[in-house]
């Protein structure tokens, strides 16, 4: 096989937005990235314990996101928008009433005590 036909698979470039000790189990923090606004949820009991969401509110418009509050819906953990109470999947970034809303999501990691998140 020619080496030219091969798609070459872009590694994501991390960058570091906080540190371990920044976050809060079971909440969000928010984060600046690349010009927005980030919501980090910290969930250390789950086998993914970290989540990156927009922390715009598609609806209201308020960058309100990393206040909500976090549960399950189904299986699904979800993240409650404060104002509307709109549940947003922390994994999608899907609303589960209205799926013409949705979050941006970011995948994030622990790299030793940094969070680090893939821009795009």
């Amino acid at each position: 096989m020619n080496s030219s036909n091969v798609a070459v698979a872009q590694q994501p470039n991390w960058q570091t937005v906080c540190q371990r000790g920044d976050l809060v189990a079971d909440s969000g923090v928010v984060v600046w990235l690349d010009g927005e606004q980030v919501a980090l949820f910290y969930l250390p009991g789950q086998a993914q314990p970290l989540y990156a969401v927009a922390n715009r509110d598609p609806r209201s418009g308020a960058n309100i996101i990393g206040r909500g509050l976090i549960g399950s819906i189904g299986g699904e953990l979800t993240v409650a928008a404060p104002l509307y109470k709109q549940h947003f999947s922390l994994r999608s970034g899907r609303c589960l009433e209205d799926p013409q809303q949705a979050l941006r999501t970011w995948p994030v990691r622990l790299a030793g005590e940094a969070v680090e998140v893939a821009m795009r």
